[in-house]
């Protein structure tokens, strides 16, 4: 085994028949279910577009704990067949969520406190707006949700203070009663507004940068473990028969990633005549963590994999992605490349482009949705396709060969936390 590999050749002819694809989802707490199923329709709309065939099934025997479907994709002439595994957190993010309005709003202050009082929040928004406004968002709304629960109890109280005179209630009773009333009538506007967050995403927002920031940007101990489990499953594939074995990381999951695949290729779990190890990046959100003050292994393990020659990295963004920090070079711009590096190849999937103007204009201000736009079909597709890079016949490295990074990507570091030892 070796920590370094020589790039794949980039050679015009296909070599995939088969794949191992293992997907690293955001800070998300729904069941994995979700992403087969957005799969399976996607697929079948973008092979419609595209003209090649694509099938999904179930996968016999699925071991315990496990997620995952087998596809085969028929592609300019050739079968693929790729096994997709989830490797699921969602478990570590439910319990990371605080149950009750009070500890949300505990959260708030802590995490506001965090990006602010380390300089982070203001580096940040000198790369991408969008991402920062959405960092920005369920703390001015949850903000606002307080204010306006505060306005009806105080006007309840107000209102029985008035009755007051006309019933000839004794001060205090009048006061207490109110205040209850009052202070009863806001927490019932706090709950309608929680209950309903499945439609405003605030306090979901609210977890996820607060889990981000709870350790400074240091990994919690719970996903380090995990983290390490995911490692083992990718080495395994590692040693197998596949083709290539490519891993996906979507949106917080893109710097798990980055981790992941640092350890294993110090580790020398890489083998030199395995399979063509790819890391597909997709709407990634590194700055978030990498900018705080203890996001020391982050960092070092971007700089790591940045120089290695034992995979291919490509990251994916798109400016109409609000979520995510689209085009920003997630090494470069963390202060971290070394004068050696040769990753990730930064391209956009330009929504704006690849989607017809109808659809576009659909989409244009869901931006959640939007975020998730990478895995889904493209009525314009261009050299981006998430099925033909999980299910067609060519490496990421060959199908990226050649390819110029975007002319617009933001490379200069803003990060003020640059060190890399804990």
């Amino acid at each position: 085994m070796s920590s370094q590999r020589k790039s794949i050749p980039d050679s015009p002819v296909p070599q995939v028949r088969t794949r191992r694809v293992f997907y690293i989802p955001g800070y998300d707490p729904i069941h994995p279910r979700r992403y087969r199923e957005l799969y399976r329709k996607e697929g079948a709309a973008q092979a419609a577009i595209s003209g090649y065939e694509l099938k999904l099934n179930a996968r016999k025997g699925t071991v315990i704990g496990r997620y995952g479907w087998s596809v085969t994709g028929n592609m300019d002439g050739t079968e693929v067949a790729a096994e997709v595994d989830v490797l699921v957190w969602s478990d570590i993010v439910r319990s990371s969520m605080s149950h009750t309005i009070l500890a949300t709003y505990l959260q708030l202050i802590r995490t506001a406190w965090t990006y602010i009082a380390s300089g982070a929040l203001f580096r940040l928004m000198r790369l991408r707006k969008g991402p920062v406004i959405a960092a920005l968002y369920p703390v001015g709304f949850l903000l606002v949700q307080l204010f306006l629960a505060i306005a009806v109890g105080y006007a309840l109280f107000c209102g029985v203070l008035a009755l007051w005179g006309v019933v000839s209630l004794p001060g205090a009773v009048a006061q207490l009663f109110g205040a209850g009333l009052g202070i009863a009538a806001g927490y019932v506007l706090l709950r309608w507004f929680k209950a309903r967050d499945g439609k405003f995403y605030a306090y979901y927002l609210m977890h996820d940068y607060a889990y981000a920031a709870r350790h400074g940007g240091a990994n919690p101990p719970a996903l380090e473990a995990r983290m390490a489990e995911f490692a083992d499953e990718i080495a395994h594939a590692l040693t197998g028969v596949s083709d290539e074995v490519l891993i996906v990381g979507h949106s917080s999951g893109a710097h798990l990633a980055v981790s992941i695949l640092a350890d294993l290729i110090r580790a020398g779990r890489v083998c030199d005549d395995g399979p063509a190890l790819s890391f597909l990046s997709l709407g990634q959100v590194v700055p978030m963590v990498s900018f705080l003050p203890g996001a020391h292994r982050l960092r070092a393990d971007l700089a790591y994999l940045s120089q290695s020659g034992a995979l291919t990295w490509v990251d994916v963004t798109a400016p109409g992605d609000g979520c995510a920090f689209a085009l920003c070079d997630p090494v470069s711009v963390s202060g971290v490349a070394p004068l050696r590096k040769r990753w990730p190849l930064v391209i956009s999937a330009a929504f704006s482009q690849t989607l017809s103007p109808a659809r576009w204009r659909e989409l244009r201000w869901k931006f959640f949705r939007l975020h998730f736009q990478y895995l889904c079909a493209f009525d314009r597709p261009g050299d981006y396709d998430y099925f033909r890079i999980t299910a067609g016949p060519m490496t990421l490295s060959q199908r990226y060969a050649g390819r110029a990074p975007s002319a617009s990507r933001i490379e200069r570091a803003v990060n003020k936390y640059t060190s890399i030892a804990a």
